[in-house]
């Protein structure tokens, strides 16, 4: 007799895949229904569920590309990346990788990162919260371990690059939007902070040291080290105004001072 393990396994193999092995490995008893026929039922919904999970989280994806395009690609994505949790609003982390390898979708270089930034917006919103950065503990620390210092981002803070204008994409393609929907694809770049504020999730274009910074920040960079790179990237770069922005606008949200215990970070 199977273990409960190996049929969870075969149904997802003969619900996803259409597995025939799998499929009769289950000994489904059909009654005036095929086993085939109840599987794709089934399948019909679990495959429905995902469809409308996933436009939910990129609607702009969706629509750049069209519903039927779309249906096909999240279908051919849940075949691959089969989800691990039972969470369906943390599901669909891959697809902007995916989209990049995905054949019909080759043609639209922009479209990965478009969802790249669907991602962010979508986790940044659900992302746990942050006690109020300790101002009180920062000032305490004596001037020269300022430079060790590493300081610890929001849980809802994403960085979000591109070598396409996303943004604008993002914008021309949202309900309210107004105005003229052209994109010029040679417009350059983006640097993007998202992040959840007082009254939702914000989006903010970086400027080259602004993102330099706090990409250094978020891989874990003392704060010397990332005040170079983004210098060098932006030779007129305000370091003391980037850190009053961001701690103030709660981007960053503690910080672990060098071979002490002070410090703090997000709970």
């Amino acid at each position: 007799m199977p273990s409960l393990l190996e049929i969870q396994r075969s149904m997802a193999a003969a619900t996803l895949s259409g597995d025939a092995a799998a499929l009769a490995a289950l000994s489904i008893v059909a009654g005036t229904i095929n086993p085939a026929a109840r599987v794709d039922i089934y399948r019909n919904n679990v495959f429905g569920n995902y469809r409308k999970a996933l436009a939910a989280t990129f609607p702009v994806v969706r629509r750049l590309v069209g519903a039927a395009f779309f249906n096909a690609a999240v279908d051919a994505y849940v075949r691959a990346h089969p989800s691990t949790r039972g969470d369906v609003n943390r599901y669909g982390g891959e697809l902007p990788r995916f989209l990049a390898d995905y054949a019909p979708a080759r043609g639209l270089a922009y479209l990965p990162d478009v969802a790249r930034l669907e991602w962010a917006i979508d986790q940044a919103a659900i992302a746990a919260d942050a006690p109020p950065f300790d101002l009180v503990a920062l000032a305490a620390l004596p001037e020269d371990a300022h430079a060790a210092l590493r300081f610890v981002l929001h849980p809802s803070a994403r960085l979000v690059e591109s070598a396409h204008p996303i943004l604008r994409i993002w914008q021309v393609n949202q309900p309210s939007f107004e105005g003229s929907a052209g994109v010029d694809l040679d417009e350059g770049s983006d640097s993007l902070l998202v992040a959840r504020g007082g009254r939702g999730v914000d989006i903010e274009r970086l400027e080259p040291g602004a993102a330099a910074l706090l990409r250094g920040l978020a891989s874990g960079e003392p704060l010397a080290s990332a005040a170079r790179v983004a210098t060098a990237a932006e030779p007129s770069f305000d370091l003391a105004a980037a850190l009053r922005t961001y701690v103030g606008n709660h981007v960053l949200a503690g910080f672990v001072a060098p071979e002490s215990s002070i410090g703090q970070r997000p709970r």
